[in-house]
């Protein structure tokens, strides 16, 4: 697999001699209404079918468009271009994005950038502009967050053993119940970028969030759930064609910071809170690669790997296997020498997966598919007798079925993610999804997931029923979602009361509109927490089922705009 991921890196930087000039521009993830509007597209028939979405942000160029944020704009003058000559350069003002959102119960959604968990009020404010001479090009775009951040009740355990439990889970990770004891601001580099960009490959120096991986809700490796990291980048720009079919990739290196909060504040305090221990005051290296193929004889069906590791910078060594151990000659102490090899490689948290993509626009649908593991096999065998071991995955499905005319389309989806341990784990210990007990600030940036925003250990079945009108959405996502299953199990080690693992159930409303220069969205969520905390009542005299819930209703509700120039 190195070989291959070897290779494909050195096939970029050679293309990268025979250049076009290209628009290099990317669209954020997040970006209200386009962020999903452009694959759907792909599944009618309007987007270019080589193109994986596998790779995310996408640039204007692969997508055919002048303006990515006026879609119509291949077809039409560009709104938003305040200065522009051809075959030199341009300059441009992105459009104002200002998101709202109120909680009321308890911390909940995911791929939200850099919004927190949060309960109570909080806010998102980003603009700026784009610029480009040549194949060099500028996009400054920060990001200003606000959040009221109010405590709420989180979890006590009532015992040591609990707590114990608990500490171990925490201490394994940066991932704070609650952003300090008061309100959190941030004035952030957001969605900014530095490239030289000559078409089919773009390097440069970024601040992006980035999206690995054919997931819709979620994806193993990246998403946009945690605030975009600085990153050194060399990626396709749009498919790379070939004889044998089309090939996308990127390769980074970056850091990673840590969010300056214990687990839980000085306000929720228990008798045990001396299980906490401090993390190293370093900050962490990432490194990774993505590439995906699209074979010519199968249109529209894509594969791919990739991979990435965290390790504290103080930890590393210097040379290219310490910086990308995936590109790099193979270490001696590779995991197939077995388990003494693998002690030895845990100062690096390692993720890999594989995934596909099958986009069939005529039947205006897609299958996905992206399995995953946070630890190495220790060779070929132990790879096909023990599949389950360590991995995680996300498994989708979406369709769209046309009504009156082909104007309006009814959208049917659904996503599978599981990250919980499985069997294999009684027999061959290994780390929940994300956390690390070497790297112990985990796969996080800032206090938030870097992949899967459903969080380690956790697992969720997603339903989505829409009706689509252009860039119109008005729809309905059913999830449940089981809360740090991987927790919950270890605090049944103690307890041995299985009936309190806990479980979300919402639903949300969804609405996508589209006026003149202005994009809305609105959404109402409403989640009734099962098991609250880990919590039941026990009654008096009751039978084993016979107990008094411990639920929590949660309201969350988002009001955004963004104005397109």
């Amino acid at each position: 697999m190195r070989t291959f991921l070897y290779n494909i890196t050195f096939s970029l930087l050679f293309l990268s001699s025979f250049y076009q000039q290209a628009q290099a521009q990317g669209l954020p993830l997040g970006t209200p209404a386009l962020d999903d509007y452009y694959r759907r597209l792909q599944l009618l028939g309007q987007v270019d079918s080589t193109i994986s979405f596998n790779i995310r942000p996408l640039s204007a160029g692969a997508l055919g468009v002048r303006d990515i944020y006026w879609p119509d704009s291949l077809n039409g003058s560009s709104h938003s271009i305040v200065w522009q000559k051809e075959g030199q350069g341009m300059v441009q003002i992105l459009p104002i994005i200002w998101q709202n959102q109120y909680t009321s119960g308890f911390p909940t959604g995911y791929n939200d950038g850099p919004m927190i968990p949060n309960v109570g009020y909080q806010t998102l404010f980003s603009a700026g502009f784009y610029a480009q001479y040549k194949f060099l090009s500028i996009q400054f775009r920060p990001e200003i967050v606000y959040a009221q951040n109010k405590s709420y009740p989180i979890f006590t355990g009532g015992s040591e053993n609990a707590m114990r439990v608990w500490y171990d889970f925490y201490n394994n990770i940066d991932m704070p119940t609650r952003f300090g004891d008061g309100s959190y601001f941030r004035f952030l580099p957001g969605q900014s970028s530095i490239r030289a960009t000559f078409d089919p490959v773009s390097v440069g120096f970024s601040t992006e969030n980035l999206w690995w991986g054919p997931g819709i809700h979620n994806s193993l490796l990246m998403s946009n759930t945690a605030p975009g990291f600085p990153h050194i980048t060399v990626n396709s720009s749009k498919p790379i064609r070939s004889n044998i079919g089309s090939f996308e990739g990127q390769v980074i290196a970056g850091g990673l910071n840590a969010s300056g909060f214990a687990p839980r504040q000085a306000d929720q305090p228990t008798d045990f809170d001396y299980l906490y221990e401090p993390k190293p005051d370093s900050w962490r290296y990432i490194g990774g690669a993505i590439f995906s193929y699209q074979p010519k004889w199968v249109p529209g069906l894509s594969l791919g790997v990739s991979q990435s590791f965290v390790v504290y910078r103080d930890s590393m060594g210097s040379g290219l296997n310490d910086y990308l151990p995936f590109l790099g000659p193979s270490s001696k102490n590779s995991a197939a020498n077995g388990p003494t090899s693998r002690e030895e490689r845990r100062n690096r948290d390692r993720y890999s997966s594989f995934f596909l993509r099958w986009a069939l626009p005529k039947g205006k649908a897609e299958f996905y598919a992206e399995y995953g593991r946070n630890e190495p096999a220790w060779n070929g065998r132990d790879k096909m007798v023990e599949m389950d071991h360590s991995r995680a995955y996300v498994l989708g499905f979406r369709k769209l079925v046309p009504m009156k005319g082909g104007t309006e389309h009814l959208q049917v989806g659904f996503e599978f993610t599981q990250l919980d341990k499985t069997r294999t784990y009684k027999v061959r210990e290994y780390e929940t999804w994300y956390s690390n007990s070497m790297v112990r600030h985990g796969y996080t940036h800032l206090g938030q997931i870097l992949g899967a925003g459903i969080g380690p250990g956790s697992n969720v079945q997603s339903l989505t029923i829409s009706w689509l009108k252009g860039l119109k959405q008005l729809g309905l996502l059913l999830e449940r979602q089981e809360q740090q299953t991987d927790l919950f199990y270890g605090l049944l080690s103690y307890s041995g009361d299985y009936r309190r693992n806990w479980v979300n159930l919402s639903a949300t409303i969804n609405g996508e509109w589209d006026y003149k220069n202005f994009l809305f969205i609105a959404r109402m969520k409403f989640m009734n927490g099962l098991n609250f905390n880990y919590d039941i009542k026990l009654k008096p005299g009751g039978t084993f089922w016979d107990f008094i819930p411990q639920d929590k209703f949660n309201f969350q509700g988002q009001l955004g705009t963004m104005y397109r120039f």
